[in-house]
């Protein structure tokens, strides 16, 4: 199958990657079937064989393909209308926490930024913040969004919190408590909290080693659905690439959501981060909920949460009435780390930090 690569597009590794994915998702490389070899791989696409191993790296790591012994790479992606059979699914994972600590943002950095913001921003400082935030975090954010997570919005799809516990309670006013909500199980203790507290009627399905049981997906009666797709807390588990394509799928019937929890995803060893439901579904109804707690600190309590366009229009004329509950002060620090490149590169240097370790752990 010939690929046609722009070597002035960098990184190329990420245009085969991208190329090889779409046609293992469209079928063209169907489960259980080889791909080509590295090297006939790169003498048909005219790029170095490290560009290729680079590229089945990615496919490897976010499970589309697996590197078997004497056969080579094929394909474990599975595409089907139905849910995976409880007999194919892994043992379920132990109920133990699962704990990960990542070196601190600089204090020299911060401490610098909030001077700088100080003198710069001025009186706009004592100013109240819009009810969604401030633009200026709000637009560093959408293009950190669309530069790293593949996420492409408006800026009135971004709205600006104090963290997630805040952004659930929102949710269920936004959507309704009426619905019936899915949680995983195990999952955040929070999120159980917010909805108990909020009178949500809410169903707990079982995690898998791959993510949540496809037969308790296929029978919840939920029409919500709360996922931490990377690293769900307790349990460590992230869903793989079919795991993934299968909560899409379920949400593919009218009035069903996904609220995607994308905690902790930045610090992925992996040469990218895992892909987003928000970015992979079409349906306009994935919201998407970060924090800053663990790449910042906690301490900030700052979040953000966006919107499908729909829902961004609803969320105006339902809840726009709502202060932003996030200090004007702190978001211009922020919008400020973001937009000098001192949030990603301290990002960048905790991955490398990570991937050394692991690399020496082999």
């Amino acid at each position: 199958m010939k690929y046609a690569i722009d070597k002035t597009n960098r990184p190329v590794y990420l245009q085969l990657y991208r190329k090889l994915r779409d046609d293992i998702i469209a079928g063209n490389y169907a489960y259980n079937t080889k791909l080509p070899s590295k090297r006939c791989l790169a003498e048909e696409t005219d790029v170095s064989l490290i560009t290729v191993e680079h590229a089945y790296a990615l496919l490897c790591e976010e499970g589309y393909i697996q590197s078997r012994e004497r056969s080579g790479y094929v394909v474990i992606f599975r595409k089907s209308d139905g849910f995976a059979a409880a007999e194919e699914l892994p043992p379920k994972p132990a109920e133990r926490p699962v704990s990960h600590t990542y070196p601190d943002f600089p204090m020299s950095v911060l401490s610098k930024t909030m001077r700088k913001v100080l003198t710069e921003r001025g009186e706009l400082l004592m100013e109240k913040s819009p009810g969604s935030g401030c633009i200026e975090l709000r637009n560093a954010i959408r293009h950190y969004l669309a530069r790293n997570r593949g996420i492409h919005v408006d800026i009135d799809q971004i709205i600006i919190g104090s963290g997630s516990e805040y952004f659930y309670g929102l949710i269920t006013e936004l959507l309704g408590r009426n619905r019936i909500y899915a949680i995983e199980y195990p999952s955040y203790k929070q999120i159980e909290q917010v909805y108990r507290a909020a009178e949500i009627t809410y169903e707990s399905l079982p995690l898998a080693d791959n993510g949540i049981d496809g037969n308790a997906l296929a029978e919840t009666s939920a029409t919500v659905l709360h996922t931490t797709p990377y690293r769900s807390y307790p349990s460590g588990v992230t869903a793989t690439a079919t795991k993934r394509h299968e909560y899409i799928r379920w949400s593919g019937q009218e009035e069903r959501y996904i609220i995607e929890d994308d905690f902790e995803s930045e610090f992925s060893v992996s040469a990218k981060p895992a892909e987003t439901l928000f970015a992979l579904s079409g349906h306009e109804n994935v919201i998407y909920l970060n924090t800053f707690s663990k790449t910042i600190s906690p301490s900030l309590r700052i979040g953000y949460m966006v919107l499908p366009k729909m829902l961004a229009r609803r969320f105006e004329e339902k809840l726009g009435f709502y202060s932003c509950t996030v200090p004007t002060f702190m978001q211009y620090v922020l919008s400020e780390l973001i937009d000098s490149g001192d949030f990603e590169r301290h990002i960048n240097r905790v991955r490398r930090k990570l991937r050394k370790a692991l690399a020496e752990q082999k």
